[in-house]
């Protein structure tokens, strides 16, 4: 997703390494402090199924990707790339909330959010691909991680926060 958005940028080049470095602050620290979790005992397991612990995870990686930004604003990222990272925080800052009374599903959250992201870089046809996130759901159901509710939810506001988050930052 963000070495896609990457691509997508005037200079491709330079658009993957800020997509490494979105990937650094929204993906392998974040990856880490989980893995340390479940090493301490701290989460059961990578998906963090427990509620109450979602809670304490997610200001966790709001604060490595706020991190980020800062970098991406500090060193002036091309703003496509900055409005990816925010859309991401943006979401997480919508999640939190609800997280604290409902398991709403994470997974299809970020898998429609990052469908909208990708079509506001590349075209409508990327929407093409919306299967793959009601896949994503159906597991997460099959799973019994979630409810189809919790699911649909997720994935209808990863898609409306996510992508309008992009568009205003973008602009």
């Amino acid at each position: 997703m963000s070495l896609l958005t990457g691509l997508a940028q005037a200079q491709p080049l330079t658009g993957l390494a800020w997509g490494f470095e979105a990937i650094l602050f929204a993906a392998v620290i974040p990856i880490a402090y989980i893995k340390y979790g479940i090493r301490s005992g701290k989460w059961a397991d990578r998906h963090v199924g427990n509620r109450q612990r979602r809670l304490l995870l997610i200001p966790v990686i709001m604060t490595s990707v706020g991190i980020g930004i800062g970098g991406m604003l500090w060193l002036g990222a091309p703003r496509q790339m900055l409005a990816l990272v925010v859309a991401m925080l943006g979401t997480l800052a919508v999640l939190l909330p609800v997280t604290a009374f409902w398991k709403i599903s994470v997974h299809t959250s970020v898998a429609a959010g990052s469908l909208a992201i990708l079509a506001c870089a590349y075209g409508p046809l990327v929407w093409l691909a919306a299967p793959i996130v009601c896949v994503i759901a159906w597991s997460r159901v099959v799973l019994r991680a979630h409810t189809i509710a919790q699911t649909v939810t997720g994935g209808c506001v990863g898609a409306i926060v996510a992508g309008a988050a992009f568009v205003a930052v973008s602009l």
